[in-house]
């Protein structure tokens, strides 16, 4: 099932391994427990340290686990973890095996000490580009942790069981049979929300930081630039983000990013951050800032987060980014990962065979119909414009997909279910005013971007869509404190744009330091 180039890497790899693990599988006769039988058949064969066993009893066929020999699997793949997913197979067998995690030693000690018994499931899909994290982090648990255990489950091939949980977004993780979370969840976010002292103790360790030169608030493109043209000046920086990457993490194709004819988010977000991480840059990651205080007497910006902890800087780099715009129509909160989505790549394969809608007509939204025009019965495209903004060369292959129909001119109006998942949309018709209604299944939200500001009303100028007002050198109507990103008045929210943002505001924040220094001195 593998080839000669991916077998002698994972030989590679697999010298990493320390002690013997067995793999044990659960298959029946069925076209893709065979497809499992062959990919286990090839992983074990290139390591004398991983038997494979062929007797498991698991009821989910085909699954196998992943334990040390003599031992209990205690991580458990229900499904082929191909795609994204084979990475998190390969980390698995090094985890299980013995081979230590990168991650910091504070928040491996913190998973060894995880008092009780913690029986993860998580569904997730093989286009998912947030569920590896996922997957990952609960593997690497259960790896390190006796009380734990986990199961990866491929939703496209356990339809059933979906269906019953009512599970419409990935990855849905549940924990001892009870809903635990949904989306993109680090090792450090699980063990924060497990951990209920965890708060406490990491509002502790910030309160004791000194102040920094440049303190960037938000870890997307924006904010890795910041942190990196500000630490090469040779001056205290920190980073403090709610989630490193940003919204970065849920892009899925990049083609327009100059020098790099493709790439995917998850990547170029990891590669942000190992290239602030090069630096001397204090990174302080899952704090979310709740409240920005102007400088005061000490001519000190401080930052005030979510865990009561405060922050304080001469100068602070606003780059706290966006997120997707929400309909703000009947039904939609309520039915939020329960029909309406916002990630056609992550949740797509649980519509296999519905109908759907697509709303919004801009780039995004058509591509987001033309992929999943691929995958499900029937697409509708609702545009509130007159006619759809996309490139044109995407308008024409949307137009030619025969199981897809564009409405323009139409404003959705209210989301319709039956109390545990979507049924239809109601839309209004622009011209006549007439109010029509689809029969659908699942809706994939398309239409841009509202900034992440709400935190800062009040305390500086905002325009009237909530962004950050800056002038051309990134500076906001507060002295000492710059922006940058998607999430000020800078035009075109582009992931090259935002990073462009990013450093002009460092060398901004930087001349704004050295002219305060004989201003100090003459003090």
């Amino acid at each position: 099932m593998l080839d000669d180039a991916i077998k002698s890497q994972l030989r590679a790899y697999f010298e990493r391994i320390v002690s013997p693990i067995a793999l044990t599988a659960s298959l029946g006769a069925d076209e893709k427990s065979q497809e499992m039988r062959s990919l286990l058949e090839d992983v074990a064969a290139q390591s004398d340290k991983i038997s494979l066993k062929t007797d498991g009893t698991d009821p989910r066929v085909p699954s196998f686990g992943i334990g040390r020999e003599g031992e209990a699997p205690r991580v458990r793949f229900a499904g082929l973890p191909m795609g994204h997913e084979f990475n998190s197979l390969i980390l698995a067998l090094l985890h299980v095996g013995g081979y230590a995690a990168k991650e910091s030693p504070e928040a491996i000690q913190q998973a060894r000490e995880l008092a009780g018994d913690y029986v993860f499931e998580t569904f997730f899909s093989l286009s998912c580009q947030n569920c590896p994290d996922v997957v990952q982090a609960l593997n690497l648990l259960s790896a390190l942790n006796p009380n734990v255990r986990h199961t990866a489950i491929d939703g496209a091939l356990f339809p059933a069981e979906v269906e019953a949980r009512k599970i419409m977004a990935v990855p849905t993780i549940y924990l001892n049979g009870q809903p635990f979370g949904q989306g993109r969840m680090g090792f450090e976010e699980i063990l924060a929300k497990l951990d209920v002292g965890a708060s406490a103790k990491a509002a502790e360790k910030l309160n004791e930081k000194k102040p920094f030169d440049v303190l960037v608030v938000g870890g997307g493109p924006a904010g890795a630039a910041s942190a990196i043209y500000a630490a090469r000046k040779g001056i205290a920086t920190g980073v403090v983000a709610e989630r490193f990457g940003g919204q970065v993490l849920d892009t899925m194709a990049i083609e327009n990013f100059v020098s790099v004819p493709h790439t995917e988010g998850p990547k170029l977000a990891a590669a942000l951050e190992q290239h602030v991480k090069d630096y001397d840059v204090d990174v302080m990651n899952l704090q979310k800032a709740a409240r920005l205080i102007p400088a005061g007497a000490d001519g000190l910006v401080g930052v005030k987060l979510e865990n009561g902890a405060t922050l304080s800087a001469k100068t602070v780099i606003l780059s706290t980014g966006a997120r997707w715009r929400s309909m703000n129509v009947p039904g939609e909160q309520e039915y939020r990962n329960k029909g309406v989505a916002y990630c056609p790549h992550c949740d797509g394969p649980l519509f296999k065979g519905k109908r759907v809608a697509v709303i919004g007509g801009g780039n995004s939204g058509v591509e987001a119909a033309i992929d999943l025009a691929g995958i499900v019965a029937h697409v509708t495209l609702i545009e509130f414009d007159s006619q759809l903004r996309a490139d044109a060369v995407l308008q024409v292959k949307l137009r030619s997909l025969k199981n897809v129909d564009v409405l323009v001119s139409a404003q959705t109006t209210e989301v319709h279910g039956d109390g545990g998942k979507v049924v239809g949309l109601s839309y209004k018709d622009r011209k006549d005013g007439a109010v029509h209604r689809v029969d659908l299944e699942g809706i994939f939200v398309q239409i841009g971007l509202v900034p992440n500001t709400e935190w800062l009303k009040g305390t500086l100028a905002l325009s009237p869509r909530g962004e950050i007002e800056v002038d051309a050198k990134g500076a906001t109507s507060l002295p000492g404190v710059f922006a940058a990103g998607d999430c000020t008045t800078s035009p075109y929210k582009q992931i090259i744009i935002a990073m462009g943002d990013g450093a002009k505001a460092a060398l901004s924040a930087f001349d704004h330091l050295i002219r305060l220094a004989p201003q100090a001195e003459a003090a």
